[in-house]
């Protein structure tokens, strides 16, 4: 256990609340990272040094997933309640939206982007809402990173959402973090369709069931295929791995 987090698989996953996340990112002087990790993200990132590094460097990761509080519980024997990206974003607009603070989103399409703004001016009326959509490539060239660090500026935002799908995103963050004048910045994939409408989110019933990965699934088999199939069966044997080596070292 280290302060508020606890040590699974080799990353220091956050124990706290979502509200005292978010009231302790804003609060900081200077830029707070706040990442997720998940069964998917955490294989990914056994393969790829640079996404691994962002997590590492995370000042915060919650647990986006319920493999992750399976982990806590079967690890540390600890109850750690999942955290949702959508969940980040619900208490950051809220927090927002009281304080009167500016929110940039960098990532999808115009189209969604619009759509984000249309639907924070009636749920979150005090937010400020800025955007850009960057051009659709597998890597982006300095220019593109030079020209996202210029617009984020330029709005004077508190909070940066970067929704790129991981690690596309985490990497990006990585890179322009000590560039960026905002107080918290997170990678959210998904949650950019999910709050804009262009992807139904599972209801509440399957998210307390943890059965959201299946309605998913279901509705986007090509894109999430791997990470059920593939990612999830490797993170059992890991965490398998870790628990057998705990007992054995008792």
């Amino acid at each position: 256990m280290l302060g508020n987090k606890i040590n699974l698989l080799g990353y220091d996953v956050s124990t706290l609340p979502i509200k005292d996340i978010v009231t302790e990112s804003l609060s900081k002087s200077s830029i707070y990272v706040v990442n997720t990790i998940n069964p998917h993200s955490y294989v990914e990132a056994k393969k790829d040094y640079e996404f691994n590094k962002a997590l590492l460097n995370s000042d915060i990761l919650i647990p986006d997933g319920s493999g992750i509080s399976l982990a806590a519980k079967v690890l540390k024997k600890v109850s750690l309640k999942k955290i949702a990206g959508f969940d980040l974003f619900q208490e950051t607009m809220q927090q927002l939206n009281e304080t009167r603070g500016t929110v940039f989103f960098l990532g999808s399409t115009n189209e969604v982007l619009l759509d984000i703004r249309k639907k924070a001016e009636i749920d979150y009326p005090n937010v400020k809402v800025e955007f850009l959509s960057p051009p659709y490539k597998a890597v982006f060239e300095q220019s593109d990173i030079d020209s996202f660090i210029s617009n984020i500026n330029k709005k004077n935002a508190d909070v940066l959402f970067v929704g790129l799908t991981a690690p596309k995103q985490e990497k990006l963050i990585e890179k322009i973090k000590e560039q960026i004048n905002v107080k918290m910045v997170s990678g959210i994939g998904a949650v950019f369709d999910f709050y804009a409408g262009h992807v139904i989110r599972p209801s509440q019933i399957w998210l307390t069931l943890h059965l959201e990965w299946l309605i998913r699934l279901i509705g986007e088999p090509k894109r999430l295929w791997r990470r059920n199939f593939i990612s999830t069966p490797i993170f059992l044997k890991d965490l398998g791995i870790n628990k057998i080596s705990l007992l054995r070292n008792r």
